[in-house]
């Protein structure tokens, strides 16, 4: 039971000294990419940069403890750095200490929620999230991150939370352009994206072996903050105008305490709630294609623990939300990773970076740490999803529509509600209108398929109705209505079987319809059966008064309906 909770008890017990070298190679890479990433997505959430790194240490030595992936990185990651900012920033000021504040109770109670969740097996929450509204929410919120970061790389001050007042702030600011910071940041964005798309290619055309190519491209972020820091610092930029990050402090994660304020508490809630199931998502999701490829499996209500474990511990020490992101899992995983034991030693590297490494970046370009969000997180934007919907589904179309359209106009925080609510409305009226097919015989087989889709045999007394939905109050009174409609003004009709093959459910509201059904078809002197009623279905009708009313039978096989009613035995009392 134990070993349930703490999967370190587990793979533990198997480490190896191949294992360690494999979970050490991967950590190096990570730490190597981690760094910049870390201090970009701390100004990306309002904080100051040191508090990335301290985001990325004990979070992931927590997570290594109570995680069951063994590829998955946790830490600060783009969308829930944004979400951050949002929710923070409506509550303080940036920059200030209050602010700093109500970043740790966010990232506590984000944790806490995970944590209750997790424990309580509530993982299916998430569902709620569906992919389409999880795809627009991403590409939404890489659009607006990518134009916040605009204003960094022009030297200019942006502010708001929408696409529109983010664009307006970046039009009224333009005279005041910097060059300067304008050539190092646009330097910054074209080295790295052809650090990912070219880099690793011309290195292996120069002879470098695949691993060595790999490491070195890992590093381009850091060979990007080396040199715009070392041009800043030697040219003295920063008195030309160039922002720089200023004094960072060398130290490890300090002790904090997120705040019990109850009305800081309250202000926070939802957007903790929001935070903690696109985080959730997001991670379980990455998790679990990893997982796939090595054919292991993770489980998703332990996975909820180990995040809330780490968001509680970024809490304590100076951090804020974090999540296990795509990018460096994908490179952890890529690099070798064999156990959660890599997450560990990269939070080592981690703290020896903020012990050692901090004191340097005074000078660090703030363009080039926009430069790094800005290639990350256009990986993030797939409008191509907007077609694909299109052509797949009006209705996840709408979704994906609604929420990338909200989120750009209204905010992260209403953009996601406004796509977890069309979602269940949309999924609340798809199975209201549950889908009903009248089916006949195939010749010469003894299956039964839609009359409107294939030539098959019907029996002008029999009508044969396929229900492909369960059954309850939304969609009850729709299947009466139908029946009805069908057999009204047809004298042949004498039997009506319901085919409950796809029927996995019937509420008491769907009872209380079938036994009207049963009703009005029996004054118009018709017979009602039912066929292939599922085990745990008609568990549930024994136990009620249906089957001792209905005037027809229950057969265990459509085909045994079909032929004892086309023999005229449809008379018989109903099976029990």
């Amino acid at each position: 039971m134990l070993s349930r909770h703490l999967p370190i008890l587990d793979w533990g017990r198997r480490y190896s000294r191949a294992t360690l070298g494999a979970d050490l190679m991967a950590a190096l890479i990570v730490t190597i990419m981690l760094i910049p990433q870390s201090l970009a997505y701390a100004l990306l959430a309002g904080m100051p940069p040191e508090a990335g790194l301290y985001a990325s240490i004990v979070p992931i030595m927590l997570y290594a403890l109570f995680g069951t992936s063994n590829a998955l990185a946790v830490g600060p990651v783009a969308v829930v750095s944004l979400m951050t900012a949002a929710a923070v920033g409506n509550v303080a000021a940036a920059g200030t200490a209050g602010y700093a504040v109500a970043a740790l109770t966010l990232a506590g109670m984000s944790g806490a929620m995970l944590l209750a969740l997790g424990l309580f097996r509530l993982g299916f929450i998430a569902n709620f999230l569906s992919h389409p509204v999880i795809a627009g929410f991403i590409t939404a919120s890489g659009i607006l991150i990518a134009t916040s970061q605009f204003g960094l790389i022009l030297g200019i001050r942006t502010e708001g939370d929408t696409l529109v007042a983010l664009l307006g702030s970046l039009v009224s600011g333009l005279p005041g352009l910097s060059p300067m910071t304008l050539a190092i940041g646009a330097a910054a964005t074209g080295f790295l994206y052809w650090v990912r798309k070219g880099m690793k290619p011309a290195l292996r055309r120069l002879g470098l072996g695949p691993r060595l190519s790999d490491v070195i491209t890992r590093a381009g972020p850091v060979l990007a903050v080396v040199a715009t820091t070392l041009l800043a610092w030697g040219f003295g930029l920063d008195a030309a105008g160039v922002a720089v990050v200023g004094p960072v402090p060398a130290a490890l994660p300090p002790f904090t305490l997120p705040s019990f304020d109850p009305a800081l508490i309250r202000d926070l809630a939802v957007p903790a709630l929001l935070i903690s199931i696109i985080g959730f998502v997001e991670s379980v999701s990455v998790a679990q294609t990893l997982a796939a490829k090595k054919r292991e499996r993770i489980r998703p209500d332990q996975e909820l623990i180990g995040l809330g474990a780490a968001n509680l511990g970024a809490a304590f020490t100076g951090g804020f939300p974090v999540t296990g992101g795509f990018a460096r899992s994908v490179v952890n995983f890529d690099a070798g990773a064999a156990t959660p034991a890599a997450g560990a030693f990269t939070a080592l590297g981690l703290a020896v970076a903020a012990l050692f490494f901090t004191p340097h970046i005074h000078y660090l370009p703030k363009a080039t740490l926009a430069a790094t969000i800005i290639v990350a997180v256009l990986s993030l934007v797939d409008l191509s999803i907007l077609r694909r919907a299109w052509n797949y589904s009006r209705a996840d179309f709408a979704a994906v529509a609604a929420t990338i359209l909200v989120t750009l106009g209204a905010g992260v925080e209403a953009g996601v509600s406004a796509g977890v609510g069309l979602s269940v409305l949309l999924h609340l009226w798809k199975t209201s209108r549950p889908h009903v097919a009248e089916v006949g015989i195939v010749p010469g087989t003894q299956h039964f398929r839609n009359i409107l889709r294939h030539k098959v045999e019907t029996a002008p007394h029999l009508v044969s109705l396929r229900v492909d939905e369960s059954l309850y109050f939304a969609n009850a009174r729709f299947l009466e209505d139908y029946i009805l409609e069908r057999v009204t003004g047809d004298p042949a009709v004498r039997h009506v079987v319901l085919l409950c093959s796809a029927v996995n459910e019937i509420d008491m509201s769907a009872l209380d319809s079938l036994e009207a059904i049963n009703a009005r078809l029996k004054t118009m002197g018709i017979t009602l059966h039912l066929s292939e009623v599922k085990g745990p279905v008609m568990d549930r009708l024994e136990r009620s008064s249906f089957l001792g009313a209905l005037s027809g039978r229950v057969f265990l096989s459509h085909w045994e309906a079909v032929a004892a009613l086309r023999a005229g035995q449809g008379a018989l009392p109903p099976r029990r």
